[in-house]
């Protein structure tokens, strides 16, 4: 891989000079009006930062079945380091924050790291990624941080496929942290379901249902490949056919979404919630990506389904200033491709787990 030097003599990655998995583009004239415009003229106003690879689930399609050998805690962003990317990023643009994992709950510093990053002028979404374990106890502080929107993961409504999925016995302290954060007013709360055939495609109606006296946003995701997870297309159930199994049980209204919107959206007529559709395998929404990613042991990827990482840690470690971040990241943004490869071609490739990108 080629390299570039930076302050201390560290070599830090080029982006530019990265092979990507996605298709070979030429990009149109320069639209770049700073760091985070790309090639294409996309400017990326959200930063999803994962905060720990470590989860008290042990969901499949997020982590491998024979486990992973754990990034050593020195290797991973500190508090400060995690604040100072943010800070970064929010002073060139960005106006929404999702704190990943992982589980970023199990941070000790969760609580810290929220109140920092949540009074951050500019920002004006601070969100998180759960499996909702520990939700509800933390919900209150870290309301009182500055938290003001969560998307929580579930993928079954039944106890036992629950425990099938993930190991553990716990769905009712999932379903308790939702009645808690609708109680004291998450509106919409987001709830992601992986679906994936022969396992939960037959709980499509009973998720839709959720939004008939709940303002939640409940969103089916396309089963997408990941190292470790033994994705296969067999499993995929495409947004079409999702959509068609609920449009047999609900007069589905569309909603019109905006540009930068991942979910196609949909509402049953009179509910108080409604239902989103991420269709990265079959439908892809590329052309809209306002989305850049930091994993927790402080590398930066423009795409999910990208190989390309560009080391912001190891940059801070030895020496590099807010300017010479920005460097790093600007040339990150700008070599990021028009879309990805396409499912077949992401499935061949190697990427991090899941697990280690962050939701």
């Amino acid at each position: 891989m080629l390299q570039l030097k930076v302050l201390g003599g560290s070599d830090v990655s080029d982006p530019s000079k990265i092979t990507y998995h996605s298709p070979t583009e030429v990009p149109a004239s320069s639209t770049r009006l700073n760091v985070l415009t790309d090639g294409f003229g996309r400017f990326h106003s959200y930063l999803r930062i994962s905060l720990i690879e470590q989860c008290n689930l042990r969901c499949s399609y997020c982590m491998p079945e024979d486990g992973l050998d754990w990034t050593p805690a020195q290797q991973l962003l500190t508090d400060q380091e995690v604040i100072r990317l943010a800070k970064v990023f929010v002073n060139e643009g960005v106006t929404k924050i999702r704190l990943t994992g992982g589980e970023p709950l199990l941070r000790k510093s969760i609580i810290n790291i929220v109140e920092e990053i949540g009074s951050l002028t500019g920002l004006k979404t601070l969100s998180i990624t759960t499996n909702g374990l520990l939700l509800k106890r933390n919900l209150p502080k870290l309301q009182m941080a500055g938290l003001n929107s969560i998307n929580l993961s579930l993928d079954t409504l039944h106890e036992d496929r629950f425990y099938e999925l993930t190991k553990r016995h716990a769905l009712h302290k999932v379903l308790d942290a939702i009645d808690y954060a609708l109680e004291i007013g998450y509106h919409p709360l987001k709830i992601n379901c992986v679906v994936m055939r022969g396992v939960n495609e037959d709980e499509l109606v009973d998720f839709a249902q959720l939004t008939l006296n709940r303002p939640v946003e409940v969103r089916f995701i396309e089963f997408m490949p990941f190292d470790g997870n033994r994705w296969n297309e067999t499993q995929l159930v495409s947004y079409q056919e999702m959509l068609y199994t609920l449009r047999d049980a609900f007069p589905l209204e569309e909603i019109a979404c905006g540009k930068h919107e991942t979910a196609k959206l949909y509402r049953i007529p009179k509910a108080l919630g409604q239902i989103g559709f991420i269709t990265s395998m079959t439908d892809d929404f590329c052309a809209g990506c306002n989305r850049l990613r930091i994993t927790a042991d402080g590398h930066l990827k423009v795409c999910l389904f990208g190989r390309a990482e560009v080391n912001l840690r190891d940059a801070m470690r030895h020496g590099a200033d807010d300017e010479d971040l920005l460097q790093l990241i600007g040339s990150a943004v700008d070599a990021k491709h028009a879309k990805h490869a396409g499912m077949h071609r992401i499935a061949n490739s190697e990427n991090r787990p899941m697990i280690t990108i962050g939701g």
